[in-house]
This record gives structure tokens, C-alpha cells and sequence, in this order.
């Protein structure tokens, strides 16, 4: 799950990311965004001030009634204000990315920092060695006041009980994954730059697209342990295993005991949260330990439903495809776009070609204005799957829990109070920033969501 629920982890990356997936997340469009726009996995804390609340008992008149999303006077005027501020970081983190890669052109840091690499070395390996680690460091000291004051905001409404040192050093790891990421990805684009001036955007399209693959079956094997520890769910929750092997039967799709995973969430954050992830011999179910402590068994079995949906319907394959051919799309933009800029502006930003270091900047400058108006589609795409994923999760556990539609409804109920949920966000908002479907209407949806009573064929579960 997630501020906005069951954010599955693919669909952003492959579409969103494009080619530049570490520059861009780690140097232009940094974790201010994730309230809004975030995967599974980085989704925003919950309250700490009812860590020991029996599951399912958030709100005591959740039970009774769930038709609609409601929240105490109190909590709804967290919720309005925290998710207004997350709306506003959001834009300004776009901006101020914009405007630092901006004057870092205009007034020649870039071209500085390419004098340094070329001055230390002939060596272009070299070269990019000395001249990415210059960029992101740059960027991230001008990013960091943001993302640091977006954790102290989720501190301060109860969103984050991660500590400043253990927050830092996640940080810290984070920017040094996503620079060495970076420095191979552009010592392959500037290798293909020179061997092909005219169509590198093409020739980059396929490597690109396999280090792109390679990180997604990588990521739970060898970044994820890097800040979260995993274990077998099996370990401590056998009767939840039974109860998933029990649904993946009904589903049509049995999963092994051994592609299921608890992680351990609690230590720095009381989000309720599960998503599949990986591919191939990587793939795997994980569900955080905050969400068996949070909710009934039977809500956790409808957040795996909803997961188990996303593996069942496609959703990762979709999303590799789109990607895929989004990225196509974005470099071609890039090629046009770099070459109209250094038309306009390459003797004022002191650069003398496509293969100038500093291109890198420009480069980026285009892919963050690529990115911000390319989030709406990008988000539309995610929202249609998030409902589709949620009809499966109604479907699939229809007949193994009872109140089928009473429990979905409910789980929403107290993942919307948990994480603030805005309860009326501005149709532009929902547009612009959301990857799923609000809060507020996947509540009503599940709870009306019935075809059994009609005599109609479910969508999905036959």
C-alpha cells in the first residue's frame, strides 16, 4: 500500500524514469515527490502516536459504517494541510531543479566542472569519473534544504519516526547508488554519442533498455537489503502464508512459500504497506510487518489481492512495454531538444558540442521538463491499473473472506487515516500528481463494488 495506496513498483519507474533513471531520481527529481507520485515501497509514514492500535480499530465507528471516507475534525485538518504542503513541494522541487540545472548552464558551472574532469585526465572514463560526481553533489546540496524539510513536515504530523542520523545515512546511500548508476550510464550514451552523432538516440535505446531491466530484477536481490531488512514471511506469520497460498489457488496462480516476504518496516516508519516486485527469479510478494500489526488478516489478504492483481493482469509487463516505448519517445525528444538548445545558447553556456561533459546538464534540464509534463499520462496509465488491481482484489477474495466488500472498504478506511489521506483533493491535483485513484472513491467503489448480487459475471475471477 501507500499514501495512495498499492503503488505498484514498476509502472512509474519504467515510464517515468526513462533513460536517465538515476539521474533523475537521485538529482532533478528528488524524494520531495514521493507523497504524491510514489512507488510501493517509498511511500510516506504513518501516524507513530497509535503504534500499539489493535487492527482494524483505528476508528471505532469504521466498523459500523464505511460508505464513505471519514475523518475526525482533528484528523481531517492534518490531513488537509499535510497533503497541501505535499502538493506545494512537489511543484516547487520541479521548479527549483529546473532553475538550478538553469544557472548551472548560464553561468558556466557546468563547463567548469568539464574543465576540471578534462584538466585531470585524457582518459574519458576518467573524465566522466570526475565530472558526474561533481554534478550530483552540486544538485543534491541545492535539493537537500527540500527533501530535509519534507522529512521534518512528516516528522512533525506524525508521518516518520525515522531519526535524522538513520534518515541521513538512507540519503546518503541512496545518492551514492544513483551516481554510480549514472557515471555507467553516461560513459554508454557518450560512447554511442561519438560512434554515432546523428542517431545515438536510437543505438542508446537498447542498452538503455536492458540496464533498465537488469535493475528491476536486481532491485529487491541487491538495493532493497540496503535499506530494509527482509525475512521470510513464513518465519513468524505461517497461518498468513496459509492464507495467501489458499488465495493464489483460488486466484489460479499458486505462488511459492518462497517468494514471499516480510519486511521489516517498523524500525523507521508505521506505514502499512505490501507490493510485488522483481522479475523473473527475483520475483516476490513482500508485506510490512506494520501492515499484519495494523490490520485484520482478512484486510491484509485483500492488500495481497490487489498485489496479486497487478502479477495477474500484466500490470509489470505493461509497464515494461510502455516504458519501453516511452523511452523511445523520450530520447528522440532529447536528441531534438539538445540539439535546439546548443543552437541557441551553446556559446553562452561556454559548451562546444553534444559530446561537451556538460551536455549532461543540458540533457537533464530537458529530461526534468519531459518528466513533469509527462506525469499526467504517466499517472493516468497507473491510476486505470490501480482500480483494475483493486476490482481483482474485491474478485479474488470474494468467498474466502466473509464481508467481502465491507473488509476492502474498511482496509481504505484506516489506510486514509494512517497516512492523512486528503479527503477532497482538486480534480487538477488528482490530474497532475495522483497515481491512484483518491482515497475517498476507492472506499465507495469497493464497498458498492457487488456483481453477485445482480447476477453479473465478475470482470476478472471467474
Amino acid at each position: 500500500m501507500g499514501r495512495y495506496v498499492f503503488r505498484h513498483h514498476f509502472c512509474l519507474i519504467l515510464c517515468g524514469c526513462l533513460c536517465f533513471t538515476a539521474i533523475s531520481r537521485g538529482a532533478t527529481n528528488p524524494n520531495l515527490g514521493a507523497p504524491l507520485n510514489t512507488p510501493l515501497e517509498q511511500a510516506p509514514p504513518l501516524p507513530s502516536s497509535s503504534p500499539q492500535t489493535p487492527p482494524g480499530e483505528l476508528n471505532s465507528n469504521a466498523e459500523k459504517a464505511t460508505e464513505q471516507y471519514a475523518l475526525s475534525h482533528e484528523r481531517y485538518e492534518k490531513a488537509v494541510a499535510y497533503s497541501k504542503a505535499g502538493y506545494t513541494l512537489y511543484f516547487v522541487s520541479y521548479a527549483l531543479s529546473g532553475i538550478v540545472l538553469f544557472l548551472m548552464l548560464r553561468l558556466g558551472v557546468a563547463a567548469k566542472f568539464r574543465d576540471i574532469a578534462e584538466n585531470l585526465s585524457d582518459k574519458r572514463w576518467v573524465q566522466a569519473f570526475v565530472f558526474v560526481p561533481l554534478l550530483f553533489v552540486t544538485i543534491n546540496l541545492f535539493k537537500f534544504p527540500l527533501r530535509a524539510y519534507w522529512h521534518a513536515l512528516s516528522r512533525h504530523y506524525e508521518q516518520s519516526i525515522q531519526g535524522w542520523g538513520s534518515w541521513l545515512w538512507d540519503w546518503a546511500k541512496g545518492a551514492l547508488l544513483d551516481m554510480a548508476f549514472a557515471i555507467v550510464i553516461v560513459l554508454i550514451l557518450f560512447a554511442v554519442m561519438r560512434r554515432s552523432p546523428r542517431r545515438w538516440w536510437l543505438y542508446f535505446w537498447f542498452p538503455a533498455v536492458a540496464i533498465l531491466l537488469g535493475r528491476i530484477v536486481l532491485t529487491p536481490l541487491v538495493i532493497d537489503p540496503l535499506f530494509n531488512e527482509f525475512e521470510p514471511l513464513n518465519k513468524e506469520h505461517p497461518e498468513l502464508i496459509a492464507k495467501i497460498v489458499r488465495l493464489t489457488k483460488h486466484a489460479g496462480v499458486p505462488i511459492s512459500e518462497n517468494r514471499m516476504f516480510l519486511m521489516v518496516a517498523s524500525r523507521k516508519t508505521n506505514a502499512v504497506n505490501a507490493y510485488i516486485t522483481g522479475l523473473s527469479a527475483s520475483k516476490r510478494i513482500v508485506i510490512w510487518d506494520t501492515t499484519i500489526q495494523r490490520m485484520t488478516p482478512d484486510e491484509t489478504l485483500f492488500i495481497v489481492g490487489h498485489e496479486l492483481g497487478h502479477y495477474v493482469l500484466g500490470h509489470v509487463r505493461q509497464g515494461f512495454l510502455m516504458g519501453a516505448a516511452g523511452l523511445f519517445l523520450a530520447l528522440y525528444f532529447l536528441f531534438r531538444g539538445l540539439h535546439w538548445m546548443l543552437d541557441h545558447w551553446a556559446k553562452d553556456w561556454k559548451i562546444y558540442g553534444q559530446e561537451d561533459w556538460a551536455c549532461v546538464a543540458v540533457l537533464l534540464l530537458l529530461l526534468q521538463v519531459l518528466l513533469f509534463f509527462s506525469s499526467p499520462v504517466i499517472n493516468g496509465v497507473s491510476r486505470m491499473e490501480e482500480h483494475a488491481a483493486d476490482v481483482y482484489g474485491l474478485e479474488v477474495i470474494h468467498g474466502l473472506v466473509p464481508n467481502s466488500e465491507e473488509v476492502a472498504a474498511h482496509a481504505f478506511q484506516v489506510l486514509g487515516e494512517l497516512d492523512l489521506s486528503d479527503p477532497n483533493p482538486p480534480l487538477f491535483i488528482t490530474f497532475w500528481l495522483y497515481s491512484h485513484p483518491p482515497v475517498a472513491e476507492r472506499l465507495v467503489f469497493a464497498h458498492s463494488y457487488d456483481p453477485w448480487a445482480n447476477g453479473k459475471s465478475p470482470k476478472y475471477v471467474k
